[in-house]
């Protein structure tokens, strides 16, 4: 199974931007598609970006659509997330997974998780 490790987390001003990474241990990484997912205390996980196999597709919730971009560079494995004009209520664990099927996948099973990086916007 593919491990996914996160980085680019921490702590950051209303308004402010940061770059989160997905580092995947496989080669496979390359035909799976791959999503950003969040947590907040006491609320459910939810999407936050997918983008399908070769980066063509994407999907934003709509909370996130015209700040964040989800991009992959699958010569590295990786995948980014780029957050700006970040709010208060983006504040949570973000997490990063893959899915089998490379095409955009909008249900909660079938995804492989990595750890989670914490994001904390202050007011």
């Amino acid at each position: 199974q593919v491990q996914l490790v996160e980085s680019g987390g921490g702590l950051v001003q209303a308004g402010g931007s940061l770059r989160l990474s997905c580092v995947a241990s496989e080669r496979t990484f390359t035909s799976y598609a791959m999503g950003w997912f969040r947590q907040a205390p006491g609320k459910e996980r939810e999407f936050v970006a997918v983008i399908n196999w070769n980066g063509d597709d994407t999907y934003y919730a709509d909370s996130v659509k015209g700040r964040f971009t989800v991009s992959r560079d699958n010569a590295k494995n990786t995948m980014y997330l780029q957050m700006n004009s970040l709010k208060p209520e983006d504040t949570a664990v973000y997490y990063c997974a893959s899915h089998w099927s490379g095409s955009i996948v909008l249900v909660h099973s079938g995804w492989a998780w990595g750890q989670g990086t914490q994001v904390t916007v202050s007011s």
